[in-house]
């Protein structure tokens, strides 16, 4: 068991271009809030952006399935092998944190860069057994915090030396302000779309499971065939974002096209359900109790624990999230075209096609949270008195419809963006699902 309130834990201060701000890390020790505060003074002054990148023991146990794995020879292993080595030499902290060659690496990209990378993706990704909770490679299991007692020191004064693998521009010491300033867009770049693409797969694993489920009870074939096709396109993705991240080029015989076709045709399901289940509100009476009967013509099965209205929600979830994943290939794919412009290529190039998804997204939450809110008014019929099994069904879907806005994210500010990267001896990295840094 690491014993985090001892440890001194190096920091590096990664820009993502030449930038001038003033020294204000210094080379004394910080606390997690110091180091939290300088973050947010760098992403005000500074502009362009910048990350923090902090180096933990490796954990005795690390669930590697849940991220993606990168060899030693990959832009992103190298990169981050680069700025160890560059450190080491300078910074004895550093030497000494790295000289195992394995680590748990925790990069922060500050809240203003989040939000131009799609609110979507920072979203939390609750974890199985801890209700709305984050499980990251960091989080102690008994106080929930992710190394909330460590000291954070500076990583010496030297930066790493040159691009590796041509993945972009130079890196190297900030011409102004702290000397302990990093250069270093590609690592931070691929430190990104690694993170997010991690999370959206987690996202589409979370949505296959629960397909599957409701499936299981419906026995709807063309939602299976929906479903299929859907789940079909991974095979596609997974090959592309290992070509992509190896930076090899992207060819026709890997069948991305018709995994985006399948996905866009999901997409355009999504936002037709959508709008159907917005008009069936509109229309009910403002104010008024609704009887379940007029509901589920419109919703149906939202009374039930499976149902077809669900297993449409989780559609929408899966053809998000593999579309999310897809937008971050092509985002990855722009940036190194355009080795001169990495980092702005890379989120221009996300953006627009992010600003669609949250919006899709967004409106999903809020037909939930009409649903939540709507009283059910008890059956009309001759008959004064209901049995109680009419009883216990209408009290039944009364609870299930306002559970409907639980999972609603009524606070979508962005927050810090943090990915975490296990390294192993041999150079090679595993990265994990990007998730807010304040989990």
């Amino acid at each position: 068991m690491i014993d985090y309130r001892k440890a001194t834990v190096p920091v590096w201060t990664l820009a993502t271009g030449d930038v001038r701000v003033p020294a204000l890390a210094g080379d004394g020790p910080m606390t997690a809030e110091r180091l939290a505060e300088l973050r947010s003074v760098l992403a005000a002054l500074a502009d362009e952006p910048i990350a923090t990148l902090e180096v933990h023991p490796l954990p005795e146990k690390l669930d590697s399935g849940r991220g993606i794995p990168l060899d030693a020879a990959s832009p992103l292993a190298q990169h981050l092998s680069q700025l160890i080595t560059q450190s080491a030499r300078s910074s004895s902290t550093a030497a000494k944190a790295t000289a195992a060659g394995e680590g748990l690496y925790r990069m922060v990209v500050p809240a203003k860069v989040a939000a131009q990378l799609g609110q979507g993706i920072v979203r939390p990704m609750a974890a199985k057994g801890a209700a709305g909770g984050i499980r990251g490679a960091f989080v102690n299991s008994t106080t929930g915090r992710i190394a909330a007692g460590a000291t954070f020191v500076p990583a010496g004064q030297a930066a790493a030396a040159g691009a590796v693998g041509g993945a972009g521009a130079t890196a190297g010491v900030a011409v102004g302000g702290s000397a302990a300033l990093t250069v270093a867009a590609p690592l931070v770049l691929m430190a990104i779309a690694v993170g997010m693409s991690a999370h959206a797969d987690s996202k589409r694993q979370q949505a296959i499971e629960h397909i599957t489920e409701l499936l299981e009870q419906l026995h709807e074939q063309k939602l299976e065939d929906e479903h299929s096709e859907l789940d079909g396109c991974r095979d596609a993705i997974d090959k592309a974002t290992a070509i992509l991240l190896d930076q090899g080029k992207l060819g026709v015989s890997l069948g991305l096209d018709s995994a985006v076709h399948a996905i866009n045709t999901a997409l355009g399901a999504a936002d037709r359900r959508l709008a159907r289940w917005q008009s069936a509100l509109d229309k009910l009476p403002d104010g008024e109790a609704v009887e379940i009967g007029t509901l589920t013509k419109s919703f149906p099965g939202v009374d039930d624990h499976g149902g077809t209205f669900r297993t449409h929600l989780e559609l929408a979830a899966l053809a998000i999230a593999l579309k999310r994943r897809v937008n971050v290939l092509q985002a990855v794919e722009h940036a190194q075209s355009d080795p001169g412009n990495l980092f702005e290529s890379f989120v221009r190039a996300l953006k627009r096609d992010q600003q669609r998804l949250d919006e899709l997204e967004s409106s999903i939450a809020g037909v939930l949270e009409r649903l939540s809110a709507l009283e059910l008014a008890r059956p009309n019929g001759l008959r004064p008195v209901f049995t109680t099994g009419e009883v216990d069904r209408l009290m039944s879907a009364a609870h299930r419809i306002r559970k409907l806005g639980d999972g609603v994210s009524a606070n979508s500010r962005t927050t810090d963006l943090a990915i975490e990267i296990a390294r192993d001896k041999d150079g090679s990295v595993v990265v994990f699902p990007a998730l807010p840094a304040s989990a």
